[in-house]
C-alpha cells in the first residue's frame, strides 16, 4: 500500500520554506465540512498528559477529487497563514479575513480572492485564494514534487458515493399487487397487502 509523509510533515515542511519556521507545532485533521476546502481552529486541542493547546488545521478529503496537488497543499498554507496571524499578528472579529491576513497571503505566494479568481476581493468573511505563477508557494511546492512526490488518497468522488449508496438498498416488488419496497439485498420480505391464504406472499428483487 503506497504511503505518502504525514500531513504534519507537509506543516513542517512549508514552515521552514515558507514561514521562516516561526509557525507552533498544530494538528492537522481530516474533516468532511460541506462547501468547505479546509477550516482553522484555534487551540482546539488540550494536552491529556500536561497542560498545552494546539491549533488545529483542517482539510476536507471530499474535496480532494478533481483538485491537483498543489490546490490541496495551497489550502493547507491558507490555513497556514491563519495560525500566523493568531500567533504574529491581529485576528479580524469572528473570522473575518483581514487585510493583514490578505497582504500575507500574497507574500507566501497565494492569491486571496472572495470568489477564488481573479478580481475577487482580497478581505471578507468568506475567502478562499488562486496560486500565484513565479511566486514563494508554487516555487517551493515545485521543489517538493520534484522529489517525486505525490498525493494518493482521497475520497471515493461524491457522485461514485452516492452510487454506492444507493446500491447497498435493493428495491423489492410483490408479483401480485406490484406494491414496492427496499432493503438489503438479502432480505427476505413478504407483502402484507394480499397475503394468500397460507399467509404469505413472498417478494421478490426487482431487476
Amino acid at each position: 500500500m503506497r504511503s505518502h509523509p504525514s500531513w504534519l510533515w507537509f506543516h513542517d515542511f512549508f514552515n521552514h520554506a515558507l514561514f521562516a519556521g516561526t509557525l507552533p507545532q498544530v494538528l492537522v485533521t481530516l474533516q468532511r465540512h460541506a462547501r468547505m476546502l479546509g477550516y482553522f481552529a484555534p487551540e482546539r486541542f488540550a494536552g491529556r498528559l500536561e497542560e498545552a493547546a494546539v491549533h488545529e488545521l483542517a482539510l476536507n478529503p471530499d474535496r480532494f477529487p478533481g483538485r491537483t496537488d498543489a490546490d490541496i497543499c495551497s489550502t493547507l498554507v491558507h490555513e497556514m497563514v491563519h495560525v500566523w496571524q493568531q500567533t504574529h499578528g491581529t485576528p479580524g472579529r469572528q473570522g473575518y479575513h483581514n487585510r493583514e491576513w490578505a497582504d500575507k497571503m500574497k507574500t507566501v505566494g497565494l492569491q486571496p480572492s472572495d470568489t477564488g479568481e481573479p478580481g475577487g476581493r482580497e478581505t471578507g468573511q468568506s475567502m478562499s485564494h488562486f496560486i500565484l505563477p513565479d511566486g514563494p508557494y508554487i516555487c517551493r511546492f515545485a521543489a517538493l514534487a520534484a522529489t517525486g512526490f505525490q498525493l494518493h488518497w482521497q475520497s471515493l468522488a461524491w457522485d461514485t458515493q452516492g452510487k454506492a449508496k444507493r446500491a447497498s438498498k435493493t428495491k423489492f416488488t410483490c408479483p401480485r399487487c406490484g406494491q414496492n419496497a427496499w432493503a438489503k439485498p438479502d432480505a427476505v420480505l413478504l407483502c402484507g397487502a394480499c397475503r394468500d391464504a397460507s399467509g404469505v406472499c413472498p417478494m421478490g428483487a426487482a431487476d
